[in-house]
């Protein structure tokens, strides 16, 4: 079809280099003519001042000439911008949702991954959402670029020309550990991706509501399940566990009941888990006594 990362790259590449060459044409131009008339036309001593008239041609021709040449740039940048917001109709669907700070991906049939993965020479459009903050969906060898923006949906498009890993950054500064925000899109061919499709597990949906309920709202974001140490607590083992806790300066212990779950949602600030730091955690009074029922319930799970 193409031997290059993804579709876009020739045109955008084109774009960049005339852009440049041109920049660099009238760096090199304009700096020689300025040294030129600097040195000429110095001021001598004696010399009495010249006054010059103006000139219709030339003021002409310097008004003329940079605008043609800015909109003949305007038009290759809107040339090679426009097939990325046409989708082919025999497009694949994928949404990635982006959280502080991961990108999940969901294919069909209620399947989800952490990778990006892509059939060779097949249109991919990527539906973008974001369930916290700014986001940034951007993948430097398929030059592409989209802002993932909390309740305003987006898209980008692409289709992979060579097989390989390529690097999906978030290009918006969004907390903490933005700089860890990095995926990866796979391309592989067409009966590889199939394969891996049927064997990718589908997403609980009825035993896991509390689990939902944390991705929704960016939680897993921050607190980790396997009991790896992130910007917050595990919720691995939290449920009924004796905490060591700060609470108006005084440290006590408090066990890890549905109260203090509740509590740790509404108020997060009031009882700081010893290690961690006041103001990391903002109260999410949005969410309702029945998700937070539901919260402690899943978390009664994560032996």
């Amino acid at each position: 079809m193409f031997n290059k990362a993804s579709n876009f790259v020739n045109g955008v590449d084109s774009a960049f280099l005339i852009i440049m060459s041109i920049s660099i044409f009238f760096l090199v131009v304009l700096t020689g003519l300025m040294i030129f008339f600097v040195i000429k036309y110095n001021r001598k001593n004696g010399k009495p001042a010249k006054q010059i008239k103006d000139n219709f041609a030339l003021e002409f021709t310097w008004i003329a000439i940079p605008m043609i040449l800015v909109l003949y740039m305007f038009y290759i940048g809107w040339k090679g911008y426009i097939p990325m917001r046409v989708v082919p109709k025999d497009a694949i669907q994928i949404n990635a949702v982006g959280s502080m700070w991961k990108f999940r991906y969901e294919y069909p049939e209620g399947k989800t991954s952490d990778t990006l993965v892509v059939p060779l020479n097949k249109s991919i459009l990527v539906n973008l959402k974001s369930i916290d903050v700014l986001h940034g969906f951007s993948v430097p060898s398929f030059r592409i670029k989209e802002d993932m923006v909390p309740n305003k949906p987006n898209y980008s498009w692409f289709t992979a020309g060579e097989l390989g890993d390529y690097d999906v950054y978030c290009t918006v500064y969004c907390g903490l550990n933005h700089s860890n925000m990095l995926s990866v899109i796979r391309v592989v061919t067409p009966e590889q991706y199939n394969e891996w499709f049927k064997k990718l597990p589908v997403k609980p949906k009825d035993t896991a509501n509390g689990q939902v309920i944390l991705e929704k709202n960016g939680c897993l974001a921050c607190h980790s399940l396997d009991g790896s140490k992130v910007v917050g607590p595990t919720f691995k083992g939290l449920y009924g566990s004796m905490r060591k806790v700060t609470t108006n300066g005084t440290i006590r212990e408090v066990k890890a009941d549905d109260e203090y779950i509740k509590s740790s949602v509404v108020d997060p600030n009031a009882d700081v888990v010893d290690g961690y730091s006041a103001g990391l955690m903002q109260p999410y009074k949005s969410i309702s006594a029945k998700d937070i029922e539901q919260i402690s319930e899943y978390l009664k799970t994560l032996k």
